[in-house]
């Protein structure tokens, strides 16, 4: 009976184990042959052999502590585990001819589990003098990191093992630096946000720079960068380093990460993830190669009659859904459409559902000369601001300059928000739709009462451009042919 039961118990052990090695990933995974052999196993998806070796003592840095399982050193290797899994398993055991067989017949010394821990990592966790040695003979990399970036001199130094530990020392193993938190780091790996993207599949490179991020505030200032992600362009927000002690910056660098996850919409630059569990702290979205506004102005010149009003139906249409204030669009690269890039991220004081102030020492940009008189004279708003930058964004599409051009934008605010006056319009009123001179008129009054909706703004867009192709305006639309 106490023979069966030991058996049993055994057996029992072994199950554990086979369910407890779940996802672990074997970099060049073996498969075993009749002939007792190992051969390369080739597949396209990494993911397919993924195990985690979670047996014995687990990496110094792993959040999450489990309890060992004891009387392992008569336990048997369990049958159908790939190569990967039998060296970390003899290693775990400390099973030296089990482990130089293994590395005779092909299996690599430095291949990994999912969490990155090598044979090495694991024979130091458990004090196998021996089979340290031995995977350092073969060219053991004594100074590789496992997902936690904890090294195996690190897990040799956590569980007490100090002659292991002075082998790697001596064989000139690096000390383990601690690295420097984000403000956003979980302690548990279950607890990493969704949007969370590996740094690592980030490619930034310094040339490839846009502009510096305009924010209201002189904390939360960062760069856009364009960069490549698994292949694709995109554009990359990278908060500087120094802003991250400061915590009104990280409040507003989650208020925008808040805002991305949660707005969708056409007309609204998508948002792809971010990087928030290590340094540089980045948000990464969509990339445009046509650039802003600004840019294509500036290269182009002013938008036609039909462009123009194709760009102000995109901009009211996005207004219309997302309540926050617009700052920059986008030209989409495949045909001609605007696309909100910017969302405010001033800290607001709700005074009602419908109306705000500026947090108490929120600083203003004087030279944005979007922004409406209430804001600039920090009184209190609804959402008849985003009318007012919707009406400044129009006469710049239409004039080809910002209002009051060639004044400095500072000047420009305040003759708009202080003096209340308007810029004159250049061009002659055979180039644009008299209707939509009216609309910009109406959407920068001075008295946010007056403005129109977005609802309203975007029915008169409609009928502006109907009535525009009865007479001809839109030259470049073209007919059906039935």
């Amino acid at each position: 009976m106490y023979v069966a039961g030991k058996q049993a118990g055994m057996e029992g052990l072994a199950n554990q184990l086979k369910r407890g090695i779940s996802r672990q990933f074997s970099t060049g995974s073996l498969r075993k042959s009749f002939s007792r052999k190992f051969s390369r196993q080739s597949s396209l998806d990494p993911m397919r052999n993924s195990l985690r070796f979670s047996f014995g003592r687990q990496s110094s840095l792993d959040p999450i502590r489990r309890s060992p399982l004891h009387d392992h050193a008569q336990l048997s290797v369990p049958e159908n585990l790939d190569s990967t899994m039998q060296l970390l398993f003899m290693a775990s055991r400390g099973d030296v001819k089990g482990v130089e067989d293994l590395l005779d017949e092909g299996v690599d010394v430095n291949n990994i589990d999912l969490d990155g821990r090598t044979a090495l990592h694991i024979a130091a966790c458990e004090g196998h003098v021996e089979v340290v040695k031995l995977l350092l003979s073969r060219r053991a990399n004594i100074d590789a990191r496992d997902r936690w970036g904890s090294t195996v001199s690190a897990d040799a130094k956590y569980y007490g093992n100090v002659e292991v530990y002075n082998i790697l020392k001596a064989r000139g193993a690096k000390a383990l630096k601690t690295t420097r938190k984000t403000p956003m780091a979980v302690a548990n790996p279950r607890e990493i946000p969704e949007y969370e993207l590996n740094p690592l599949e980030l490619q930034v490179r310094k040339s490839d720079g846009i502009a510096k991020a305009w924010s209201c505030s002189p904390s939360i200032s960062g760069m856009y960068q364009v960069a490549k992600w698994n292949g694709t362009k995109v554009a990359v927000k990278i908060l500087e380093k120094e802003r991250c002690a400061n915590p009104e910056g990280i409040n507003a660098f989650k208020h925008e990460l808040t805002l991305l996850e949660k707005v969708r919409h056409p007309n609204l630059i998508q948002f792809v993830g971010a990087v928030t569990q290590n340094f540089p702290m980045m948000i990464v979205a969509e990339f445009h190669s046509k650039g802003d506004l600004a840019c294509y102005l500036q290269k182009k010149g002013r938008f036609s009659a039909s462009k123009a009003l194709r760009f102000a139906l995109d901009i009211a249409r996005q207004g219309h859904k997302l309540p926050t204030r617009m700052q920059t669009i986008s030209d989409h690269p495949l045909r001609f459409k605007a696309k909100v890039a910017g969302f405010g991220l001033i800290r607001l004081s709700n005074i009602s559902p419908c109306k705000a102030k500026l947090a108490p020492g929120t600083p203003i940009d004087r030279s944005n000369v979007y922004m409406a008189p209430e804001i600039y004279k920090d009184e209190i708003f609804d959402r008849s601001v985003d009318a007012y930058s919707f009406g400044a964004l129009l006469y710049e599409m239409l004039e080809g300059v910002q209002p009051f051009y060639p004044k400095s934008p500072e000047e420009a605010v305040k003759l708009m928000c202080l003096e209340n006056k308007r810029p004159q319009f250049k061009i002659k009123l055979r180039s644009y739709p008299p209707d939509l001179r009216e609309l910009i008129d109406e959407c920068w009054l001075s008295e946010p009462v007056g403005r129109p909706t977005f609802s309203e703004i975007i029915t008169r867009l409609d009928r502006i451009c109907s009535n525009c192709s009865k007479q001809g305006w839109l030259k470049d639309t073209f007919t059906l042919p039935w």
